[in-house]
């Protein structure tokens, strides 16, 4: 079965929690504390793999998990880092973030990408040894991974898209002038899956073209196929539009050619301005009236076009050698730019759960949802820090500091953070 769209769930794993030990020799006393550090949480990791063709893999397993870090341990022994989770997927997934909307990677030119970072580990109590404080007997517990939901979207990497109602010759155009086998026959949806296919142009030159199946009118209201298969045809760089001049379902062939625009303009405006070239086929069906009509009206219509008799190979020469001309004037095959997300994205969908442990003087701070923004937060740009300390605010944080007791000087500890406490 094609699946070209999945929803999945992926989390890093968290980080190993810091030792709480003390250094323990023949004849030293009080050797001190020397816990070492929790490991690194795995990350999750997607990878291109050109043997994958669909997301079906992801129809029945929706979690995917990272392994944790080790725990720290004696002799300020650091744990062992989790190993990355590789994430198999076929070249063309974009993948974004299932909140926002927001484009993480198109996994097209990207071989591979960390879509969630593990969590870093917790610091052992060697870390908190000062002279005022030399035996501590806490330490920190690792930071949880990255957990985002995703949702994984094949786009086809063609540079031509073959578009037109069922059982107009589109299977029957890209058998004949390319490598694909699809299956051709006189029903509707032959087609199921969208079928690319590589044609030659000589020694060093080819293009990639594809069947791009199951639109009909109010496809993009869900009928027929839907717009399963419309999604396919945002990366083309031309569409070839096959029509059945001679009307041999009943249907106008004018009106099958305004159905199939306005459909992709329903689905996105964008694919109404994609350079498009018109090919008339079963012309051996049509009568000299109905020739001169449809191609009176498409070229009015300001486009380029060609008639022709698929199965005998009749005018596609002379249509593959107009697609082959125009692809040399256009750009490449579009990228989806990554969109960065920020904390303020993060933060309106996080549940501001809390919790504050106090050891000593060091306040530390556990928080799922905060240890997420303290990633994509730069402590080194004020605007950025200010927006985080506003956080820590609103969320009611400092406030609970204050109400566990928090002095001047004291130490404040998120995960891989600390700063002295400032009322």
């Amino acid at each position: 079965m094609f699946v070209d769209k999945a929803k999945i769930h992926i989390i890093a794993g968290t980080g190993g929690n810091g030792a709480v030990a003390f250094h323990r020799e023949k004849y030293i006393n009080a050797g001190g504390p020397d816990g070492g550090d929790g490991g690194r949480g795995g990350n999750i990791v997607f990878q291109v793999d050109d043997n994958l063709s669909t997301l079906s893999d992801f129809r029945y397993k929706r979690k995917y998990k990272a392994p944790n870090g080790d725990n720290g341990r004696g002799s300020r022994c650091s744990g062992k880092k989790g190993e990355d989770l590789i994430i198999k997927v076929p070249r063309g997934t974009v993948i974004k973030e299932s909140e926002s909307g927001f484009v993480m990677a198109d996994m097209s030119i990207e071989e591979t990408f960390i879509a969630a970072k593990g969590g870093k580990g917790g610091w052992g109590n060697a870390h908190f040894a000062t002279s005022t404080r030399q035996v501590p007997r806490f330490a920190k517990d690792g930071a949880p991974g990255e957990d985002w939901e995703v949702i994984l979207e094949l786009k086809l990497l063609a540079d031509v898209g073959l578009i037109g109602f069922p059982n107009v010759g589109k299977s029957t155009l890209i058998s004949v002038v390319s490598e694909a086998k699809p299956i051709v026959a006189n029903y509707h949806f032959t087609t199921l899956t969208p079928v690319p296919g590589v044609v030659r142009m000589g020694p060093e030159s080819s293009f990639v073209m594809a069947d791009i199946p199951g639109i009909i009118e109010g496809a993009s209201d869900g009928v027929g196929l839907g717009h399963e298969f419309l999604r396919h045809i945002e990366r083309c760089r031309l569409l070839v539009h096959v029509v059945d001049v001679a009307g041999s379902e009943g249907r106008s062939p004018i009106e099958d050619f305004e159905a199939i625009n306005y459909e992709l303009g329903r689905y996105n405006e964008e694919l109404t301005k994609y350079p498009q070239i018109v090919a008339g086929n079963k012309i051996d069906l049509a009568t000299d009236e109905q020739r001169k009509e449809f191609e009176k009206y498409v070229r009015g219509k300001g486009y380029d076009y060609y008639e022709i008799i698929a199965p005998i190979a009749e005018g596609t020469q002379e249509l593959i050698n107009a697609v082959a001309a125009e692809l040399h004037k256009l750009p490449p095959v579009k990228i989806y730019e990554k969109q960065e997300i920020t904390p303020k994205e993060i933060l309106k969908s996080a549940k501001k759960d809390f919790k504050i442990r106090v050891e000593g003087d060091v306040f530390i701070v556990e928080a799922p949802w905060l240890a997420k923004i303290l990633m994509k937060t730069d402590l080194n740009d004020y605007s950025s820090l200010q927006y985080f300390q506003n956080i820590l605010v609103t969320s009611g944080i400092i406030q609970s500091l204050v109400d566990h007791g928090i002095a001047e000087g004291d130490t404040v500890s998120i995960y891989d953070l600390e700063f002295d406490y400032v009322p």
